[in-house]
């Protein structure tokens, strides 16, 4: 009887590290599926992460486009509203120096008073002058043009035609994206041709320059000059409606 109780005994002890290895086995296998899944979570967090960047940056790719294309809108528009403008004001200048060589009759000659030097301008040649710098001007040879209008002003400076000629002179240089000169010419038409039809479009272009120099307080200055010293005026309109977006 005591060798079947020392035989059993030996069996048990010898199933201990059976059911340890068993044991171990398991948790090795739980503890690897675990970090499987909590792997597989990551992952699917990135992948979610990464897809949800994507789209954003698609997103943003799509709203930069479509402000492209608005850019290029508003850029084409902008440049076909400056084609009109010029063209209107070139139109009203042709019609305006046309009034005013129609409706201005030939003075008569006084013995007693003969004409000064200057008044024996040819009208004709003066004329001639003008038409070939706006010519200039309306071909886009915006330096040839802002000679031809110098050189007018210089030229005949009481000459009915040159506060016009003085006021495309200044859009000559801004054509050429010199703003400082086309203000110091434009600033001309504003104080010796402060009559003249052309003065508060003057004024307006020293506005456009001021803004675009980085001088919105000048501009401001200029526009609110306009509405002050010519009211009834067109550019008075276009002053007004500019001074509402400041």
């Amino acid at each position: 009887m005591q060798p079947v109780r020392i035989a059993l005994l030996i069996a048990a002890l010898g199933a201990v590290p059976a059911h340890a290895g068993v044991f171990d086995d398991d948790e090795a296998r739980r503890q690897v599926t675990d970090l499987r899944i909590k792997t597989e979570a990551r992952f699917d967090q990135q992948a979610k992460g990464q897809l949800d960047l994507a789209g954003q940056i698609q997103r943003q790719a799509d709203e930069i486009s479509r402000l492209r294309g608005q850019i290029e809108t508003l850029g084409y528009e902008l440049e076909t509203a400056k084609k009109r403008q010029q063209d209107f004001y070139l139109d009203l200048d042709t019609r305006l120096r046309k009034f005013e060589a129609g409706g201005t009759p030939a003075a008569a000659v006084n013995p007693e008073n003969p004409p000064n030097l200057k008044a024996a301008n040819d009208p004709a040649k003066e004329s001639q002058d003008y038409e070939a710098a706006l010519n200039q001007f309306k071909a886009g040879k915006y330096k040839e043009a802002a000679a031809g209008f110098g050189a007018f002003v210089q030229k005949y400076p009481d000459s009915s035609l040159a506060p016009n000629a003085q006021y495309w002179l200044g859009n000559a240089w801004y054509a050429q994206r010199d703003c400082k000169r086309a203000i110091e010419a434009q600033s001309i038409v504003t104080t010796k041709y402060a009559d003249s039809p052309k003065a508060p479009d003057a004024w307006l272009a020293i506005a456009t320059c001021q803004q675009e120099m980085g001088n919105p307080t000048g501009a401001k200055r200029s526009l609110e000059s306009v509405l002050a010293k010519y009211p009834s005026a067109p550019a008075a309109e276009t002053a007004r409606e500019r001074l509402k977006k400041k």
